[in-house]
């Protein structure tokens, strides 16, 4: 089961066992990672399931290069917004994931 990192604002880290097949919104709710909300239940309809995704996982989160236009339209509700900005609920586990680092909004990356 591949291990995810989930960086928080207060600077600590918490690492979880992700189910493959989940999406990434599923894994930080199970978890209880209170700053991915995941209002709209993963229905691509809010954005509060964004987070950053650090760049060395970029193409493995994202293997074409590009979000979709409803993804970028919903993180344009989101606030600070970055190249890395994903919604994770549009990111699902898969074995390729393991070793993943995630911050949540307001935590000091430097990415």
């Amino acid at each position: 089961m591949p291990k995810i990192t989930f960086m928080l604002k207060d600077g600590t880290e918490k690492v979880v066992d992700a189910p493959v097949g989940l999406s990434l919104m599923e894994v930080a709710v199970k978890n209880n990672i209170t700053a991915i909300e995941g209002a709209c239940g993963g229905s691509l309809a809010c954005a509060t399931c964004h987070l950053y995704v650090r760049p060395d996982f970029w193409d493995v989160c994202l293997p074409d290069g590009t979000r979709s236009d409803d993804e970028e339209d919903m993180l344009d509700l989101g606030f600070d917004i970055r190249k890395t900005s994903r919604l994770c609920c549009q990111i699902m586990v898969d074995d390729k994931l393991d070793g993943l680092v995630v911050a949540v909004p307001g935590t000091k990356t430097g990415w």
